[in-house]
């Protein structure tokens, strides 16, 4: 059974430690602008939401990749890149409905999240638990619904407060 990574979104108070050490992990380098989890911060200081790759069942980005760079690694249950494979077009960072598949243009290559190979980095420097890392089995779509409905009100929230200054 393979493991996904869910987040408590009212836990996450966009310290963007998970980030910080996501890039380090990947890449040797603490740039934010080069990790595989990115927070997204409203500046109407409503809410800290960090987006994560959720490893599609049915991956748009695996979908659209016209040389059939991206696949399902069916032991972890990831979506990877094949590196040797990948052109580049970019395409799959424009179909990521999560906005999870970047582009290191200094690389000339897209990124992802891999899991951190079955042991995510962000999980382990999140110090408020907003991260798990867990099976997911019944229990895990359970919450993976659960986190989609918490996302769901909180855009909710924000898209009304924005309309309220508007």
């Amino acid at each position: 059974m393979f493991k996904l990574i869910i987040v408590d979104y009212e836990k996450c108070i966009g310290c963007k430690t998970c980030e910080q050490a996501c890039s380090a992990k990947q890449t040797r380098i603490v740039n934010p602008l080069l990790s595989r989890i990115g927070i997204v911060r409203f500046q109407m200081g409503i809410e800290n939401i960090p987006m994560v790759c959720q490893q599609c069942q049915s991956a748009p980005c695996q979908a659209i990749c016209p040389v059939e760079a991206i696949s399902k690694d069916e032991l972890l249950g990831r979506v990877v890149i094949d590196y040797d494979i990948c052109i580049g077009c970019r395409m799959c960072v424009a179909v990521c409905p999560f906005g999870c598949v970047n582009f290191d243009p200094m690389e000339k290559k897209v990124f992802k999240c891999n899991l951190c190979d079955g042991d995510p980095t962000c999980v382990k420097f999140c110090q408020h638990g907003a991260l798990q890392y867990i099976e997911a089995s019944e229990q895990g779509v359970i919450k993976q619904a659960a986190e989609a409905e918490q996302l769901s009100g909180i855009m909710h929230k924000i898209a009304a407060a924005m309309a309220a200054v508007q």
